[in-house]
């Protein structure tokens, strides 16, 4: 016969903990994972976010998805000298979303095929232009349609360091921060009360096939936390110290995601 212990047996948590993060995104509210996924690759952090987590009674049985480069920026303006600068920017870089550079521009939140996968094909990509809206940015034209999708021509930003003002008009801050005018969750996180070196953008070159890379803003390192850093040929799968960041991942249980309070 089986033996038989008597008394208070303690819980024993099957599900890791995890904190919540409610920020404002455009005219919703968004919750994410606190604190953000990593230091890991961009596929690493993935990964982690579809694993199960506990957060309350209320929510006991959690995962996380990938976020839009629009709703990681709304995720890392929220208090950003605070938080995220510190945390994330300073030691790390922060992972904004997947992007595709092409012949003639950068696409932000790509389409995906039946299997899930980024489309990588431009001619295909292209063709989810014609649903998009344009709009004159500069010398060139940005295009936004749904789902956060967009895409900025090269004539509508540069590659260099430049002030704050200069990167939230560009097509490239616009595309990101998915925005017919000024990107102003980026322009506030460049202020140059934090970054009194401007900001550089770098890695977006033109390429003859479509790659895929992950968008990547930091304090750039050479010069200490003075300028803030945009990068467009951050890896997704590899491996290394170099290509550790963090992301954060947006809440699929519960309709705390996607309705106000």
């Amino acid at each position: 016969m089986e033996k038989v212990e008597y008394g208070i047996k303690e819980a024993t948590p099957s599900l890791p903990d995890r904190a919540l993060l409610v920020v404002p995104h455009k005219d919703k509210v968004l919750t994410v994972s606190y604190p953000a996924f990593g230091p890991n690759t961009y596929s690493g952090n993935l990964a982690e976010m579809q694993k199960r987590y506990s957060h309350s009674e209320d929510l006991p049985n959690i995962s996380f998805r990938e976020l839009t480069t629009s709703e990681s920026i709304s995720a890392v303006a929220y208090k950003f000298a605070e938080r995220a600068k510190p945390e994330i920017f300073d030691p790390r870089w922060f992972q904004a979303g997947r992007i595709a550079r092409t012949s003639k521009g950068v696409f932000a939140n790509l389409p995906k095929d039946a299997q899930g996968n980024p489309i990588l094909n431009e001619k295909v990509l292209n063709s989810y232009l014609d649903k998009a809206e344009k709009v004159k940015v500069g010398n060139g034209h940005i295009y936004l349609g749904e789902n956060d999708f967009g895409f900025a021509e090269y004539e509508t930003f540069e590659q260099k360091v430049q002030d704050c003002d200069t990167f939230a008009e560009s097509g490239l801050a616009r595309v990101l921060e998915h925005t017919k005018g000024r990107a102003e969750k980026l322009r506030e996180i460049a202020s140059p009360k934090l970054y009194k070196r401007g900001v550089n953008i770098w890695g977006f070159d033109s390429v003859s096939e479509s790659v895929l890379r992950v968008a990547r803003l930091d304090s750039g390192r050479d010069i200490g936390s003075d300028r803030l850093d945009v990068v467009g040929n951050y890896w997704y799968y590899s491996y290394g110290d170099g290509y550790f960041g963090f992301a954060f991942g947006g809440l699929v249980s519960g309709e705390a995601s996607t309705q106000k309070n």
